[in-house]
């Protein structure tokens, strides 16, 4: 079970069917992987709520300039079977800081960027451009 790569592919999936919204079954990492994206830009906004006790949904607004969607690509980088582990220094760019990379850390979940200004490393999560 990848719960952070079906969450990708649930927006990915929305993005090309040209979708306003997607929801998926929330967690605390799928909601810190919403709050990186919406901090950066990519979508609007998300929102989580209860849909019955001891179950909660989270919903993200997607977000489209011109008719087409600013996410025009998410990329699974490390995987359960294949950990892929960067520290500050080695954090790679995404298209030449266009795109983020969105990593697991001491601090919490960051973006590429965020990892570098707090000089701490982690799991490589995921790319978006």
């Amino acid at each position: 079970m990848d719960t952070i790569g079906d969450f990708l592919t649930i927006i990915r999936n929305a993005n090309t069917a040209r979708k306003q919204s997607c929801s998926a079954f929330a967690s605390n990492v799928r909601a810190n992987l919403a709050e990186v994206l919406k901090k950066n830009g990519f979508i609007l906004d998300y929102s989580v709520r209860e849909v019955r006790p001891g179950v909660k949904e989270i919903s993200l607004n997607l977000k489209y300039v011109n008719d087409m969607p600013v996410i025009s690509g998410v990329v699974r980088c490390s995987r359960p079977g294949c950990r892929l582990y960067y520290n500050c220094a080695a954090i790679p760019n995404v298209y030449n800081n266009l795109g983020i990379c969105i990593l697991t850390t001491p601090k919490g979940i960051l973006s590429g960027s965020d990892a570098k200004q707090s000089h701490v490393g982690g799991e490589l999560l995921c790319k978006v451009w």
